[in-house]
């Protein structure tokens, strides 16, 4: 049986935790507008985003794709991103490669840092299909994912950090 090589440290946790809850705001927002309510755009702007039929599909999937992925950074603190669960046929109970878990998730930290970095500006442009407070609104919504990829790099480098140092613990028992 595999066992984590050490137990990650509380503030990777949380912050793992953490990358979950920072997309909910857009997600819930992004619903909102593929249930038909304008939540904070202009009714003519609300109509040019056409938010109906394949744009309300697409704000609906980009929700649950960013949530899904927010998710995943729980693998990192958690045993199923070490070895790989025993219901999966024929992989269960598999030790994943460490570099298999870090590089895609160090990329995804830096690709969601380049991304929602620019949102710090979001109040200085302007925003004509949104209202005044809609704008102030959806920036507030916004601003947790600018968290985002610091957090998943983070809990990244905890990850490759437990992982090394089990291995090269592990190495030391082994030859004299």
């Amino acid at each position: 049986m595999v066992h984590m090589t050490s137990t990650p440290p509380r503030w990777a946790v949380s912050a793992a935790h953490l990358c979950t809850l920072v997309t909910l705001p857009t997600g819930i927002w992004r619903l909102l507008l593929a249930t038909g309510h304008t939540v904070g755009y202009t009714d003519a702007g609300y109509a040019a985003m056409d938010f109906t039929g394949w744009g309300a599909g697409y704000v609906l999937g980009l929700s649950v794709l960013s949530e899904a992925v927010a998710l995943l950074t729980l693998g990192l603190v958690r045993p199923w991103g070490e070895v790989l669960p025993h219901w999966i046929p024929r992989l269960g109970g598999r030790s994943l490669p460490r570099l298999a878990v870090v590089v895609p998730a160090a990329l995804g930290a830096l690709v969601l840092t380049v991304l929602w970095t620019p949102l710090v500006a979001w109040w200085a442009l302007p925003h004509p299909d949104l209202t005044t407070n809609g704008s102030a609104v959806v920036g507030l919504l916004y601003l947790p994912l600018v968290a985002w990829g610091p957090l998943l790099g983070a809990v990244t480098v905890s990850y490759h950090r437990r992982r090394v140092g089990g291995k090269q613990a592990a190495a030391s028992v082994i030859t004299p």
